[in-house]
């Protein structure tokens, strides 16, 4: 567990812009600047949060305007990667089958 204090005299101004549970507001800063940051996977935010699945945390990120982490690499090994599953779909026509 992780702590830290909060000047008393913030604390009023803090508990009205973010509600009355600091802790809560503190994790979730935290887990947004974390994958912001690319140091936690959506997988460990849903961890961190109590999420069940890696779909609810991205589902909590994008409604709180956090863009997915997703590379020009990223888009190319899923690219190759269905190639592979679908090769009859990738002949580079950009058409798919009827």
């Amino acid at each position: 567990m992780v702590a830290f204090n909060i000047p008393p005299s913030l604390e009023p101004t803090l508990r009205r812009a973010f509600g009355d549970d600091l802790q809560r507001a503190a994790i979730e800063a935290l887990a947004i600047e974390a994958y912001r940051s690319a140091k936690l996977s959506v997988g460990e935010i849903a961890t961190l949060l109590g999420l069940e699945t890696s779909l609810q945390a991205q589902t909590w990120l994008a409604s709180r305007g956090v863009a997915m982490n997703y590379s020009l690499s990223d888009l190319e090994s899923d690219r190759a990667a269905l190639a592979k599953l679908f090769p009859d779909l990738s002949g580079g026509s950009g058409r798919t089958a009827p």
